[in-house]
């Protein structure tokens, strides 16, 4: 005898034209949605302790697990490090050295080109990199201090695939000059899903709107934004009063 699964029982229920079977489908559906009378202060309580229990297993987990795991696979890490919500994606042959005081989120990918012998993702001090961002190394990628990276960016040092369809279906790689390095000078600042191309060089202190595409380098200081990024205002005399106050 074929026992029904919940699936099964559900749709035997809900498409039967009996009586029976919609009385029975109701009864099961007004049980699933029963609310229990509970008090609120019990209801307070309990969520109190849910989300103690959970930052408390988050905390451990983090602590004890992923950042170490991270670390163990990065060539330095330095001082006051901190990794959010899980550990980072590795793949390749990828060399890792992160400064101080950084902020970097799990949910990150972080591959090397196969072109190069020792492809290498710099980071420097005071670095933030938010939720699923993926940074693709051909040779090089710097990303000086005080860079601010939102959730959803990309960085294609190289694309991994040719362009000419026949070597992509044969699964032949990328050739060089699809791959470059990638530069973010000091106290650059990208946008939520901002795309960086390769061979970009992004200036010290330019803005890069969201959602923007990094064809060509951008100079110091401006707001860049569009497909492909063009610059729409010089910040350059804001800087200054910023410096000077």
């Amino acid at each position: 005898m074929t026992l029904f699964t919940q699936h099964q029982l559900k749709t035997w229920l809900k498409q039967g034209d009996s009586p029976m079977k919609r009385r029975l489908f109701n009864l099961v559906k007004s049980m699933r949605t029963a609310d229990l009378p509970l008090p609120i202060l019990y209801c307070k309580a309990v969520r109190i302790g849910y989300q103690t229990l959970s930052s408390a297993m988050t905390f451990f987990t983090q602590a004890l697990v992923y950042t170490p795991a991270f670390k163990g696979r990065c060539n330095r890490v330095g001082k006051q490090f901190l990794l959010y919500t899980g550990t980072p994606f590795v793949s390749g042959p990828l060399n890792i050295e992160i400064g101080h005081n950084c902020r970097i989120s799990g949910q990150t990918t972080f591959s090397a080109s196969s072109h190069y012998p020792e492809p290498l993702l710099f980071i420097g001090n005071n670095v933030g990199i938010g939720w699923q961002v993926t940074i693709a190394v051909s040779s090089r990628v710097i990303i000086e201090d005080n860079v601010r990276i939102a959730g959803g960016c990309n960085l294609f040092g190289y694309s991994g695939h040719p362009i000419d369809a026949n070597a992509r279906a044969r699964g032949m790689p990328d050739t060089l000059n699809q791959t470059g390095e990638i530069h973010l000078k000091k106290d650059a600042w990208l946008g939520s899903n901002v795309i960086v191309k390769s061979g970009v060089t992004i200036g010290k202190g330019a803005v890069i709107a969201a959602g923007s595409v990094v064809t060509k380098d951008i100079p110091d200081y401006v707001i860049a934004a569009g497909n492909p990024a063009k610059v729409i205002k010089d910040i350059s005399g804001d800087q200054k009063e910023v410096q000077d106050a």
